[in-house]
């Protein structure tokens, strides 16, 4: 293991400093394994493995197992790392599928860069309706041929190490709904780990929502950006801007840097370069925003809302020109997020919005007017809800009336209780709530004139 002697050191020294700099533990996944490794273990433990599973473990990986450490106080007793930490060697090696000491020894199937279509032709036998578990099982085995499970992100997803062909040593991400495995950049564990910590002692991880290391390009914003100008390649401008975008922490890097990079960027680059921009000097932003707000609006207001709350109100007036316009759910959602931030009296402008072809919309109006304090002043907007086709609209009117107690509800809820007999359960536990209002039961709601 003297190949990783000075690496290894490294991390040791890495993990006393990404603890201190983390002391309230905010990194994804830190108030689980509080940056604790137990004890490594011995190598021939390690060889014992390896010969029971038929199997050889990466050097990389080997050599964190016998000088660093092996488990921890996280989930599934994981020692400190990425997300919830890396499992204990040899436990929970059926993740992936429920016979490891098969599909370990087998080939690898994927590999970074693999195409969209590589990846459907792997996964293809899987979406069959009438599959058996244990063919399931076989076949899952089969499509992570050659990984072994090394922890969790939480949910399905999972980090996995190649342990044979060209890329052995490799960390992917794993999804098991099938979601296509994204590989990290890294070129092995040992860096893999040690650009965690990296990230951890910036900053850059320490963040509620900062749990994307593994799946962006790391480094400091000065090296990203440093490689991005130098380099000519599309694909690999493209990574190095998706891991700018993640940045939390400016460091070296100045915003007029960052407007220079704006200033330059082609068609393609642009928009991420504003982003980047907006996150970082708002106030410098603005111009740019503004002059891209008519071709790129559902972007735009995005930005704002994501890095620019208390700005908010600085855009109302052009958020309510472009809504006649808005023809897709999420821009709308932007829209109702960025106007209820700021405070403006929106009833009047998304009113309208209950009447609108898309259910999505509609929902999303009735939502953001059961946000106002008047609104009963709505109740023909909410009963055009209650009278809807769509289960979805219907059960969002029932909870944006909660608080109103209207007369003119009740015959509404009884044709509503009546209609939705043997119908979507929500809808009525939700009318069961509104009702209580009115302290009656659907029993007695039904009985009435």
């Amino acid at each position: 293991m003297s190949v990783f002697k000075e690496q290894i050191s490294r991390i040791i020294a890495k993990l006393v400093l990404a603890r201190d700099a983390d002391s309230e533990h905010k990194t994804f996944g830190a108030s689980d394994h509080q940056y604790i490794l137990y004890t490594p273990l011995q190598p021939e433990q390690v060889a014992a493995f390896e010969l029971t599973r038929g199997i050889e473990l990466p050097a990389c990986y080997k050599a964190f197992l016998t000088t660093i450490g092996n488990g921890g106080p996280s989930y599934m007793d994981s020692a400190a790392g990425p997300f919830y930490g890396i499992y204990p060697m040899g436990e929970n090696t059926d993740e992936f599928a429920g016979a490891p000491s098969d599909y370990l020894q087998q080939p690898v199937n994927i590999y970074p860069g693999m195409t969209a279509a590589h990846w459907e032709s792997l996964k293809h036998d899987l979406l069959a309706d009438d599959l058996s578990d244990d063919v399931y099982t076989a076949t899952l085995g089969r499509v992570f041929a050659g990984i072994l499970p090394i922890g969790s992100q939480g949910c399905s997803y999972y980090h996995g190490l190649l342990l044979n062909g060209p890329y052995a040593g490799r960390v992917v991400n794993i999804d098991l709904d099938l979601a296509q495995p994204v590989f990290s950049f890294a070129d092995n564990f040992l860096d893999w780990y040690e650009g965690w910590l990296d990230e951890v002692i910036s900053g850059d991880l320490i963040a509620d929502t900062a749990p994307w290391y593994g799946y962006r390009r790391n480094g400091s914003m000065a090296v990203l950006l440093e490689q991005y100008q130098s380099s000519a390649d599309p694909a690999f401008k493209a990574e190095c801007l998706d891991g700018i975008v993640a940045k939390t922490v400016l460091g070296a890097v100045t915003t007029d840097q960052l407007e220079t990079a704006l200033q330059h960027a082609d068609e393609a680059a642009h928009l991420q370069w504003l982003q980047i921009l907006t996150k970082f000097d708002y106030k410098r932003a603005k111009p740019y925003l503004l002059t891209a707000w008519e071709d790129h609006f559902p972007d735009i207001i995005k930005f704002i809302y994501w890095y620019a709350k208390d700005r908010c109100a600085e855009w109302c007036a052009l958020v309510t020109t472009q809504l006649p316009m808005v023809q897709d759910g999420e821009t709308f959602r932007f829209c109702t997020y960025l106007l209820t931030e700021s405070q403006y009296p929106f009833g009047p402008v998304i009113a309208p919005f209950v009447h609108h072809t898309l259910a999505d919309i509609r929902v999303t109006a009735l939502y953001t007017l059961g946000k106002l304090e008047d609104k009963d002043a709505y109740l023909s907007a909410f009963i055009s809800g209650l009278n809807d086709e769509s289960e979805d609209v219907i059960r969002t009117a029932l909870q944006a009336l909660s608080g109103v107690k209207d007369p003119q509800l009740l015959p509404i809820y009884k044709h509503l209780a009546s209609r939705s007999h043997g119908a979507d359960s929500y809808i009525l536990s939700n009318l069961k709530q509104r009702l209580e209002e009115y302290r009656l039961t659907l029993q007695q709601l039904q009985q009435m004139p």
